[in-house]
């Protein structure tokens, strides 16, 4: 699908409620997560803004409370292979959107959704999987390094900015509970932790780690095999990274591995 820039047609305007709860997760498939009482939970913890990632549908295929879910503003991603991939942001409140980087051989598999308001822009990303044969490694390296060349460029226009999505990396030992017999598979390849180390360096904070640096066993992961989650045996794909500009206004973050729906939990980030 082309990269297109969208505006709700209404000057963007910065959220009221204090604090305001976003929330990313990669529900490996929309309407599958939705068999399995998403909608019921989107209603009882009633985020302000929900990235969602990996929602494999476009909206014409969703029903109707999906497709236009009530109190939200929904923008779309769709990867144009079917059943792929995908991102999907709800807000409560307007804003300048831009949908795709401008790059096709991304913006065809619906990776990225830019929404600005006035005190902060939101980036919800599903960053690629390496594979199993890593094969699709350099494509991946090649995603970090687009989209922190784009969010370098915000950054110097003066924009505070919250990066959040499935990372498909984890970055140290400490977040996947077996990091060496993982060692050579995609998602904890030097080159792959080191991306996220270059982000890092640049200015990004990872505000989870900051608040549990040594704490094991934080994960939002795990395999679908038998018995995986239940023993918790897991890894930390899904990330909020948040610039300096903005890090002072982090009140808290943390992980809900008790919601079900699918192979990933959600994480929230509450923000001043």
């Amino acid at each position: 699908m082309p990269s297109s820039l969208l505006s709700w047609g209404l000057s963007p305007r910065p959220l009221e409620r204090n604090p305001v709860k976003l929330v990313t997760w990669n529900v490996n498939g929309l309407r599958a997560c939705d068999q399995k009482g998403f909608s019921d939970w989107v209603q009882a913890f009633n985020p302000d803004i929900l990235c969602l990632q990996e929602i494999k549908a476009e909206p014409a295929q969703l029903v109707e409370a999906l497709r236009e879910p009530e109190g939200y503003l929904p923008t779309w991603h769709a990867a144009e292979k079917k059943g792929y991939s995908g991102v999907t942001t709800w807000t409560k409140r307007p804003a300048t959107v831009q949908v795709g980087l401008g790059i096709p051989e991304f913006d065809r598999e619906g990776r990225v959704i830019f929404h600005a308001y006035d005190d902060f822009t939101l980036v919800n990303v599903y960053f690629p999987n390496g594979q199993r044969d890593l094969g699709r490694v350099p494509f991946k390296l090649a995603f970090y390094e687009a989209l922190l060349q784009r969010m370098q460029e915000r950054r110097a226009a003066g924009e505070h900015l919250i990066v959040c999505g499935d990372w498909n990396t984890s970055h140290q030992p400490i977040d996947l509970a077996n990091p060496g017999p993982n060692s050579k598979c995609t998602g904890f390849l030097p080159e792959e932790r080191a991306e996220i180390d270059r982000w890092l360096a640049s200015g990004f904070r990872d505000v989870f780690r900051d608040r549990h640096p040594s704490e094991k066993g934080h994960y939002t992961w795990w395999s679908y095999r038998p018995g995986v989650r239940g023993k918790n045996i897991g890894w930390r794909l899904d990330y909020f990274l948040v610039s300096e500009s903005i890090a002072d206004r982090v009140k808290d973050v943390y992980h809900l591995p008790q919601v079900m729906g699918s192979d990933h939990c959600p994480v929230v980030l509450e923000l001043a």
